[in-house]
């Protein structure tokens, strides 16, 4: 047997998150290599799950994501002990507040340290802080690790020392620096036999939804894959079609995607994983896997962005475009009603919508699409529209949703143009031709000719007729004209270039 060092504590607790999986996990590796017995426990947040229950989302896909991959990660614990002759095992879960819940647990089982990996959202370094605190007036230690982006904080800065504001330097600068030592997996399974089992006073198991006070949602009947397994299973299924991505990724009634962000979000797959398979990918020439690539890199850069300037929280990235005057007022809140509700009158933005509100998913480009109307054809405010997303999305990720709304409303670093305005219509003509998407979420529009179903109004009457349809009753009117929005969200940009007083 190799010689190892010794341990540095007796006893360790690891904190899962937004890492839900055993293999390839920072934190873990790192708590299983300096304790000599680990335990591992995961947290359902009140403070994060009761505002939830307050507002009337017992049913929300991402608590019953959380809850069926955290099924998985006992069984993955379980067989790590297993395979190192322990039995008994196991994931601790609680509920209740974070704060309080963590160092309760470590001082039941008499740990002397904490393993986490990072969150470099403010609520939850507010959290960490308060923890770090509770467990130092008790002598315990709390570790964090890098562990859900390749690159982050100030690792990767321009060459005055200071963080990357706009992409494509900063791509240039992380492919420069990434190598192999970034991309390497770190092997839990080396040092699984310090898994502990569980304390026969700790309660085993994951609660039921019911028990959280949620009920399921359509995950199952959506056929969403959950856990590791499912992660893997959707890597296998893109390696296979990876090379075709860059084409058809721009295309939501095609099977384009990889399917992996809400994964990625919690953590159910290691993004170095990803980022090592897209490399290679890239080094060899391959479009799909270079795109890709590119792809995982805007995700390290929101995330820097967050880290680095965390007022984009609250605020625009550029002050400057705090300063636009956006449409208030009961026929604004009607606007974002219709907007939300996919009745624009516009197909493709509804039927991306539609998507969103029944799954819990919207394809990438479409909310690129859905983010400008909002913003430049509705002329209202895109904090709304980041709230509403940050809701609906199975995958919400503060950073990303965050930095792609700032980026749609040109509020942001790197953002559009102001004056770059998506319409609606001709988006629609482009990636989705022949209105596959569009039939699929609104069915009333089915029988309308491919040429006609991007823009019905604009339908002749005998279309209009032969396909059952009447505008402002089986399908509304545009609530807004385009091209007038345009105008007006032109005068309205206006503001940011006006030369400061």
């Amino acid at each position: 047997m190799p010689h190892r060092p010794p341990k540095k504590y007796d006893a360790g607790l690891m904190w899962f998150r937004r890492d839900l999986r055993a293999d390839d996990n920072a934190a873990l590796y790192h708590a299983l290599k300096s304790c000599k017995k680990v335990w591992c426990v995961f947290v359902f947040d009140t403070t994060i799950l009761q505002p939830l229950l307050e507002r009337g989302l017992q049913a929300d896909r991402r608590v019953e994501f959380i809850h069926e991959s955290l099924i998985d990660l006992d069984e993955q614990l379980r067989a790590l002990g297993r395979s190192n002759g322990a039995e008994g095992v196991g994931l601790l879960v609680r509920h209740g507040p974070a704060l309080d819940v963590v160092p309760r647990v470590a001082a039941q089982l008499g740990v002397q340290a904490v393993f986490t990996n990072h969150d470099d959202e403010p609520a939850a370094l507010e959290r960490d802080r308060h923890v770090l605190g509770t467990l130092a007036h008790t002598g315990v230690m709390l570790h964090h690790y890098k562990d859900h982006v390749v690159f982050e904080g100030r690792e990767v800065v321009t060459l005055n020392g200071q963080p990357f504001s706009v992409f494509t330097p900063y791509k240039n600068a992380w492919l420069k620096k990434i190598t192999p030592f970034y991309l390497q997996a770190y092997p839990v399974e080396r040092y699984a036999d310090a898994l502990a089992p569980l304390p026969a006073d700790q309660a085993p198991g994951v609660p039921t939804l019911e028990a959280l006070g949620f009920a399921p949602t359509n995950l199952r009947a959506l056929k969403i894959k959950t856990g590791s397994r499912g992660a893997r299973a959707l890597l296998e299924d893109f390696s296979s079609r990876i090379e075709h991505y860059q084409q058809a990724r721009d295309y939501p009634a095609i099977k384009g995607p990889s399917y992996l962000s809400v994964h990625l979000r919690f953590g159910t797959i290691s993004i170095r994983q990803l980022a090592n398979m897209a490399h290679a990918l890239h080094q060899r020439g391959q479009a799909g896997g270079s795109t890709w690539l590119s792809e995982l890199i805007w995700r390290d850069f929101y995330h820097q962005i967050l880290a680095n300037h965390p007022h984009v929280v609250e605020r625009s990235f550029k002050p400057e475009y705090d300063a636009i005057r956006w449409e208030h007022g009961k026929h604004a809140e009607a606007l974002f009603a219709a907007w939300c509700e996919g009745r624009t009158g516009y197909p493709l933005v509804d039927a991306a919508m539609h998507q969103l509100n029944q799954t819990g998913y919207m394809h990438n480009r479409l909310r690129m699409v859905t983010a400008s109307f909002l913003c430049k054809d509705l002329g209202l405010n895109w904090r709304w529209g980041e709230r509403y997303f940050a809701e609906r999305l199975i995958d919400f990720d503060l950073a990303a949703n965050n930095g792609g709304w700032q980026w749609a409303s040109s509020s942001g670093c790197d953002a559009q143009p102001y004056f770059r305005i998506f319409n609606p219509v001709s988006q629609s003509e482009k990636f989705d031709p022949q209105g596959k998407f569009i039939r699929r979420y609104l069915p009333q529009l089915a029988a309308l000719p491919d040429a006609a179903i991007h823009a019905p109004w604009q339908a002749k009457p005998l279309e209009l007729q032969t396909a059952g349809i009447t505008l402002g009753q089986d399908y509304p009117h545009p609530v807004v004209d385009h091209a007038a929005a345009r105008e007006k969200t032109l005068m309205r940009y206006a503001v940011v270039k006006k030369p400061r007083a």
